[in-house]
């Protein structure tokens, strides 16, 4: 048996299976460890901004948040796309192969099928909105009730303020209630 004879289709779709369910394992752990990481930035510049009292220093955490929460919904997205791909591409490509009756890759429709899931869902698009728009346009708020607001910065938090909606939308529209 040569080497060309031991590749066939299904052997393929399974390895690239294998490979983006690593992906998505990666993806999500990822993408998990942002929020940490994004509250914890987070609280060093409230921290160092009470400490030093600089207010300005407050427009640092939209900074954060948005750099922070794009690339969280990127991953989440992109963690998404994979279990699409799964779901509608490879598995009935895989049953149509192995002559399998149903799903072949059932958790990836099964998981999905939980009663619960639209809310928890729900309150997951609520944490993300709270944590990448609302903290950070609280701090924006707080910026501009402080006596520190200059012209030069209030237009800096004004386009912040934008960019936050924007993120804040983009949050919505990839939400899969």
């Amino acid at each position: 048996m040569t080497a060309t004879e031991d590749i066939t289709e299904s052997r393929l779709l399974l390895a690239e299976y294998d490979r983006l369910k690593e992906e998505q394992k990666t993806r999500i752990g990822f993408r998990d460890n942002l929020l940490y990481f994004t509250l914890a930035a987070v609280t060093a510049i409230l921290a160092t901004t009470v400490h030093s009292g600089q207010t300005p220093l407050l427009l640092a955490v939209p900074v954060v948040c948005l750099v922070l929460g794009w690339t969280y919904l990127v991953n989440d997205e992109k963690i998404s796309a994979v279990g699409c791909y799964i779901r509608e591409r490879l598995g009935p490509r895989l049953a149509e192969l192995s002559g399998a009756h149903g799903a072949v890759f059932g958790w990836e429709v099964y998981h999905r099928d939980d009663a619960s899931r639209t809310t928890r869902k729900r309150l997951q698009t609520a944490v993300d909105l709270f944590t990448y728009a609302a903290l950070p346009m609280i701090c924006v708020a707080a910026f501009w009730c402080s006596p520190a607001t200059r012209p030069s910065l209030v237009l800096v938090s004004a386009a912040q303020t934008l960019a936050l909606a924007v993120l804040g939308w983009q949050f919505l529209r990839y939400a899969e209630w």
